[in-house]
């Protein structure tokens, strides 16, 4: 009798808590989503190629860097990863950021940094540092040195790109996630066989998704990959249509930042490097590379650029489900509407290639332009301009938490702001600030599509370009006035 009592307590107030949160406005579906990273030219992955894992919830936000809540309205969610070691005072193994802070180093996205450099990259994670773990990373060695990998969590997109692979979840998931992951111990156990970022991340993923995420024994010798568990968890949610899967793509910020590279799994990488494969050739045994060449084509091939292609959208996921079911009742008719709807909802996001060759069209009549009023001297110049603004500037973050850089130049200093909301604030110099928004989207429009944005991202920065430009053009004539008048 009392434990049917506790239990119709427990219900009861989990009932009221979910209608709690119905009434805050959660009762809409959250996400969970496993996050691909490329991987970075540095330490063991330049042997690997791997990448790093993490996990993406739309719903759950950090009460602390180390514990967790459901979202208030208005927040964007969360990233939550392990790593080898955090560098933090106490040996935690995971961390928590707020989603906009993982992916641009800022709370605010309109603060977001423009284009990435390391001083830029630094100065957002002092920031992070100062605001969040003032609590847990006191020490010299955590707030000074490089490898202390909280610092991976602060503005991922200047270092490299991702892809975010999502599914929806239910208030009770969420709920049952927090409860669970409050309640065990944070304490670092990473080991990069048994315990790494995948098999975390994979961990996540099956507490929501049972036997969704699974490692790749053959692809990956006995490991788990970042890329094994984003393949088998899109596999898992492409089969139960009501998942509502889509894949998101963050591209590497334009900067000085060394680009990052396509993660891979265990015998694509002996399969491509030639760094692994051609020692391999000369060791007893040498039929592995020819293994792992087999092993890859037949079973490990799976390309995250392709899925985002193909998958951007719920509706585009839907689309590709009814044409499916078009095909298989034969009904032509249907499956050639359905085929052109999707083709038209790809382009909205992606792009067609008659719209890029338009902008780049655009863009070369501005760049003569601009050539012309003498705001860059060259079109070359445009190649070196973040270089020369890492070289000449000083980047720092207002008290708002938005990020201008003092840029040295003639015997002097002007201030530009470096975000969307400081580009055109009072005090941001104007024709820098031109000069900085042809960089930007000259670094977009030369790129290929795995490396760029999407077209409602280049949308944004066009407009941004065009009102830079009308403002750079109103300060020069504003100041030939104020010549020809002290002149006369």
């Amino acid at each position: 009798m009392g434990i049917e009592f506790s239990i119709r307590q427990i219900s009861l107030r989990c009932a009221l808590l979910i209608a709690l949160v119905c009434s805050a406005g959660f009762c809409s579906y959250g996400d969970v989503g496993v996050i691909l990273n490329d991987s970075l030219d540095t330490s063991v992955a330049r042997i690997t190629g791997s990448g790093h894992s993490a996990v993406y919830l739309s719903r759950v936000c950090p009460e602390s860097p180390v514990k967790l809540r459901l979202c208030r309205p208005g927040e964007q969610g969360s990233v939550i990863s392990n790593y080898t070691n955090l560098g933090e005072d106490q040996s935690f193994e995971w961390n928590v950021v707020p989603f906009s802070v993982y992916v641009y180093g800022v709370e605010d996205p309109r603060n977001r940094p423009l284009f990435g450099t390391d001083k830029i990259k630094a100065a957002l994670e002092e920031q992070y540092r100062d605001k969040y773990l003032a609590a847990y990373c006191y020490s010299d060695s955590c707030k000074t040195s490089d490898k202390a990998e909280w610092r991976e969590m602060v503005g991922a997109s200047l270092s490299r790109s991702f892809y975010i692979f999502i599914a929806e979840t239910t208030v009770q998931q969420d709920l049952d996630f927090i409860a669970r992951f409050n309640s065990l111990p944070n304490q670092n156990h990473f080991n990069g066989v048994t315990h790494n970022c995948a098999d975390f991340t994979k961990a996540i993923v099956d507490s929501y998704f049972p036997h969704a995420a699974h490692r790749d024994l053959l692809n990956d010798f006995g490991m788990t990959s970042p890329k094994a568990v984003a393949r088998s968890f899109t596999r898992y949610a492409l089969q139960h249509p009501e998942m509502r899967f889509r894949v998101l793509h963050f591209s590497q910020l334009p900067g000085t930042i060394k680009r990052s590279s396509t993660p891979r799994s265990g015998t694509e990488q002996l399969f491509q490097s030639k760094k692994l494969l051609v020692p391999a050739l000369f060791f007893p045994g040498y039929e592995l590379p020819v293994f792992a060449a087999a092993s890859y084509e037949i079973t490990g091939r799976f390309d995250p650029e392709r899925e985002f292609e193909d998958y951007p959208t719920v509706e585009a996921t839907q689309i590709s489900h009814d044409i499916h079911l078009a095909e298989e009742l034969h009904d032509k008719p249907a499956a050639a509407q359905l085929k052109a709807d999707r083709k038209e909802d790809l382009a909205r996001i992606l792009g067609s290639p008659e719209e890029w060759k338009s902008y780049r069209e655009d863009f070369d009549s501005l760049v003569a332009e601009a050539v012309r009023d003498q705001v860059i001297p060259d079109r070359k110049y445009l190649d070196r301009l973040l270089k020369q603004f890492n070289k000449t500037g000083k980047p720092f973050v207002n008290d708002r938490g938005a990020l201008w850089m003092k840029v040295a130049e003639n015997g002097g200093a002007s201030d530009v702001g470096l975000s969307p909301s400081t580009l055109f604030a009072p005090g941001s110099n104007p024709r820098l600030a031109y000069q900085l928004a042809l960089a930007e989207i000259e670094w977009t429009l030369k790129t290929n599509a795995r490396h760029r944005e999407t077209m409602p991202e280049f949308k944004q920065d066009w407009a941004r370009l065009e009102k830079a430009r009308a403002q750079a053009q109103d300060f020069a004539a504003r100041s030939a006035d104020l010549a020809e008048a002290g002149n006369d």
